[in-house]
């Protein structure tokens, strides 16, 4: 019986141990991130990433992107956003959810560490068989350092 009652405790403890690791990665997190409300941000910084994601979006319409320069976005960004790149993307996007529409801002997230906001837009396609996200990531000089389109999760996840 003490022998049953001592294992129990031990196992407690185990699993109360991994229940904190948990926690305490997923504070971190969170810690790392401030969600900001929308109407405090500078209307010229949403203005920009706006324009710049729906310029992106826009290319699955018309087939013509003008490529970012240096003053718009950081050097990964203008070598990794090419014509060929998103014509690929945009031939998948145009099949499965129809024209782009427009972008509607979500939120917005300040990324401590990074001196970043990550502006989360939903996008509106013609179809409505899923929800997309196009997240633009802009740096505090003001210029894209990421795009990525995702589907749309109602909690904000860092990755």
């Amino acid at each position: 019986m003490k022998k049953l009652i001592f294992l129990t405790i031990i196992l407690l403890l185990v699993i109360g141990c991994k229940t904190n690791k948990s926690t305490t990665a997923k504070s971190k997190i969170a810690s790392n991130t401030i969600k900001l409300v929308v109407s405090d941000i500078n209307e010229t910084q949403k203005n920009k990433a706006y324009e710049l994601g729906r310029r992106v979006l826009m290319t699955c319409n018309t087939s013509k992107f003008k490529p970012f320069t240096a003053d718009e976005a950081t050097p990964s960004v203008i070598q990794n956003t090419t014509q060929e790149r998103l014509t690929k993307t945009c031939q998948r996007f145009r099949q499965y959810y129809g024209t782009f529409e427009d972008l509607k801002l979500i939120e917005v997230y300040a990324i401590k560490n990074e001196n970043s906001l990550v502006f989360r837009y939903r996008a509106l396609y013609s179809k409505n068989v899923a929800n997309k996200e196009l997240r633009v990531i802009m740096t505090s000089s003001n210029k894209v350092s990421s795009i990525k389109s995702l589907d749309w999760k109602d909690t904000f996840d860092v990755n």
